[in-house]
């Protein structure tokens, strides 16, 4: 996992300093009065409305358009809609961008949510292997912990567009195993599905991050990806650092669907992976150069980055999109240049 920690924190940088060149071209606006934001399944449930329905009125009073927004049930629908033009914008994941740019051109990226610092440079997530409290022992090495013992196992993802939920955690797999002679071969396509013979017994998909922590919870699957942010409003810190492995996580009591009827279950992170965080992304042929310069002024200002309902306070106590856990969090403005740390996992 050491060499995927590497890979992206010495890409990021790169990819910054890159980020300052030229974007392409945008297409022109079509003039219609409505716009539309694809939602991945993570951000689609009841429980984040008030933020989709703020992260909207932000749009409206910047382009005078009414917004509304499509909710997804799967990762696919949503890469899809942007890239035919059936969405205007989209907050996608940065594999899922990469998808969608990859079937259309003018699908590009406007901002990502900045790390601690306020900035690009530290704008990062986690990317978390986990199993149920109790089944941590089997995964225990010298003084930390490894994946040595994920082989056989029913593993959960999250969909096979997601970064955090799969395309990273595969490829730490990929580099940890492919050391040993038997699995030096070993690839994303040999851990899509399991059954006799393969590296999983079963792999399963929960469809969005808080669906693939269920599968675990549920003991539907012994091993399971998913991230920090996605669960940040469901579970809690029980023991240990967060964001290191062998933290411990507790399901808050009153925690919403699909949580509801898990409180106080537990699960601990045996490995934890930095991921670039997830853009808002544009059709360019549907938003013209001088809309997309009024959504993008108004998502980096002030006002936004103040906005509780997005940018959630501890003390708000709201379910925001993301945590402002230092002050400093805001919108910051991104290329697709940034993203080629995530890209190159797959080469």
């Amino acid at each position: 996992m050491k060499k995927v920690w590497s890979l992206i924190l010495t890409a990021v940088f790169a990819a910054t300093v890159a980020a300052g060149c030229a974007s392409p071209e945008a297409g022109p606006a079509k003039g219609k009065d409505t716009l539309t934001i694809a939602w991945l399944p993570n951000e689609s449930g009841d429980d984040m409305k008030s933020a989709r329905d703020e992260v909207g009125a932000v749009i409206e009073k910047a382009t005078g358009k009414k917004v509304e927004h499509k909710t997804t049930t799967d990762y696919i629908i949503a890469v899809e809609a942007i890239a035919n033009g059936n969405a205007d914008l989209a907050f996608l994941g940065a594999e899922g961008y990469i998808q969608a740019h990859d079937k259309n051109q003018k699908v590009l990226p406007l901002v990502v949510p900045s790390g601690k610092s306020g900035t690009l440079e530290d704008a990062v997530y986690y990317s978390w292997i986990n199993v149920k409290k109790g089944n941590e022992a089997e995964y225990k090495s010298d003084d930390g912990y490894s994946i040595d013992h994920i082989v056989g196992k029913k593993f959960s993802f999250v969909s096979n567009s997601s970064t955090s939920g799969f395309k990273v955690p595969t490829a730490g797999i990929i580099s940890h195993f492919s050391k040993q002679d038997s699995y030096k071969a070993l690839s994303p396509e040999d851990l899509l599905e399991g059954g006799s013979g393969k590296f999983f017994s079963e792999v399963l998909y929960g469809g969005s991050h808080q669906g693939s922590a269920v599968n675990l919870l549920t003991g539907k699957a012994d091993v399971a990806a998913f991230c920090d942010t996605c669960v940040n409003n469901y579970v809690e810190l029980a023991e240990g650092t967060q964001n290191k492995p062998g933290a411990v996580y507790k399901v808050k009591q009153g925690a919403a669907e699909p949580f509801q009827n898990l409180a106080g279950q537990e699960f601990v992170s045996i490995s934890v992976t930095p991921v670039l965080n997830a853009p808002f992304v544009i059709n360019t042929d549907n938003v013209g150069e001088e809309e997309k310069a009024k959504i993008l002024a108004a998502f980096t200002s002030d006002d936004t980055a103040n906005n509780p309902k997005i940018f959630a306070t501890k003390e708000s106590k709201i379910s925001g999109l993301y945590e402002k856990a230092s002050g400093k969090e805001r919108f910051v403005p991104v290329e697709d240049a940034w993203f080629n740390p995530v890209r190159e996992l797959g080469n």
